[in-house]
């Protein structure tokens, strides 16, 4: 890729969103980042992994946390901002990435080479992908969905700068329904080329 690239995935459970940035990842030649973040902070001595996982990309709970002179005693607060601090710095370093979740187009929101993303999907389809994936039964997989779907909506909400969904928040908002897994991640990386242009 000739101009930097930040590829910004935002997705609802089941939606098959990080199989699409995995895709995409993989056909650009680019680092993917998702769960794996912590480990990459954890390798360049940011964090201690143990102490951070149990909380990654979970909302914070109001009543345990407090603030004092901009400082917060909240884990998840502490990491969401130790997150967004890395991906910046990574970003300003010129790399160009794949990442999964993480409120990540508020964090890269002023760098150029932005694209943000959001992928959901038919309920149907994202209730049988679920079903298949977890081998649960289809009420379990349904109250996963919602749970799931839930958590993302209020960490998003609490540390995003518009809400989880939102259409005015992401470049693109797709239904990976329509086209399957590649064929979304296909259609995005032609928009991804398309960007590379301007």
């Amino acid at each position: 890729m000739e101009k930097q690239v930040l590829v910004s995935i935002s997705r609802t459970y089941g939606s098959g969103g990080h199989a699409i940035a995995a895709k995409i990842a993989e056909d650009l030649g680019l680092p993917l980042y998702d769960r794996n973040l912590l480990e990459k902070m954890a390798d360049e001595k940011v964090i201690k992994n143990d102490e951070f996982r149990k909380v990654d990309d979970r909302p914070h709970i109001w009543m345990r946390s407090r603030n004092v002179r901009g400082y917060s005693n909240s884990l998840e607060e502490n990491l969401l901002e130790l997150q967004f601090d890395y991906l910046k710095k990574k970003a300003k370093e010129g790399e160009s990435f794949v990442i999964v979740g993480r409120c990540s187009e508020t964090a890269l929101k002023d760098f150029e080479g932005l694209i943000s993303v959001f992928v959901n999907g038919d309920k149907e389809a994202r209730l049988e992908r679920i079903m298949s994936i977890q081998k649960l039964a289809r009420g379990d997989a349904a109250n996963k969905i919602k749970r799931v779907d839930r958590m993302r909506k209020m960490y998003h909400d609490r540390f995003g700068k518009k809400g989880w969904g939102d259409s005015s928040a992401y470049d693109l908002c797709i239904n990976s329904t329509k086209l399957g897994i590649e064929g979304t991640a296909l259609m995005l990386e032609k928009y991804i080329e398309a960007r590379q242009e301007v």
